[in-house]
């Protein structure tokens, strides 16, 4: 019986190596497999993406813009909105006085700003007249730049600009200048609405003083046959 008893732990034993040769040899075959075997089993990989968009598969993070256009055209002419951010600008064109400026003359011109359409919100400050560049002038000296007066109104709404801009009377363009030419800018800022939302108008007027306002050891003769073209700057700030 104990022989017996023996016999059967042996083959009982035999059988438990042969399944733990059969398991060796069926994970090292999958070692060898690699991606289809065993060894992948306990390790899926995966990737995801992500990007910051739109809502309509575009780029979701950019830079906003500011950028003021201006229209020099009487009536505001829609299709007439332009950029002009170098010195001399868009021109500005006087009424017929000008052209023969005496003492006592008065002209006057007109000009609108707005943001872009693609603009966001902003602020602008109306600069001192300089000299415009790339314009030939004859003033010598400045003695006309330095005589003419300059005064320049503004409102929201569209107005005729002429003398009855400078009125004052109730309802009538605000006066953000008045004075010297070469010295005075605007005293108030104006803002403008995002994208084109808002047009603010503007008037400009010059003129030439009677009596002249001589400089020292001149008489009105020296101011004669002189011509000038001032530029002005709007200085611009988004909001």
């Amino acid at each position: 019986m104990v022989k017996h008893g023996t016999t059967t732990r042996v083959i009982d034993e035999d059988k438990r190596a042969q399944r733990r040769r059969k398991a060796f040899a069926l994970t090292a075959a999958g070692t060898v497999l690699g991606v289809g075997g065993v060894a992948t089993l306990a390790a899926w990989t995966d990737v995801e993406w992500v990007f910051g968009g739109d809502g309509a598969g575009g780029p979701g993070v950019s830079t906003s813009t500011f950028e003021v256009q201006q229209n020099t055209t009487a009536a505001v002419d829609a299709a007439a909105w332009t950029d002009e951010e170098d010195n001399p600008g868009g021109e500005m064109v006087f009424s017929a006085a000008a052209s023969a400026f005496t003492p006592g003359d008065t002209t006057y011109a007109p000009v609108a700003l707005r943001t872009s359409p693609t603009s966001i919100a902003g602020d602008v400050d109306l600069q001192a007249a300089v000299t415009a560049s790339g314009i030939t002038a004859t003033d010598p000296g400045g003695l006309l730049f330095d005589a003419i007066d300059v005064r320049v109104v503004t409102d929201d709404a569209a107005f005729t600009c002429d003398a009855t801009a400078f009125s004052g009377a109730p309802g009538a363009p605000t006066l953000i200048a008045d004075g010297d030419l070469g010295t005075t800018g605007g005293s108030a800022t104006q803002t403008l609405a995002a994208a084109a939302g808002s047009v603010q108008y503007y008037c400009f007027e010059l003129t030439l003083p009677d009596p002249l306002p001589l400089a020292p050891g001149t008489t009105a003769d020296d101011y004669m046959g002189r011509s000038i073209a001032p530029a002005w700057a709007f200085a611009g700030e988004s909001a």
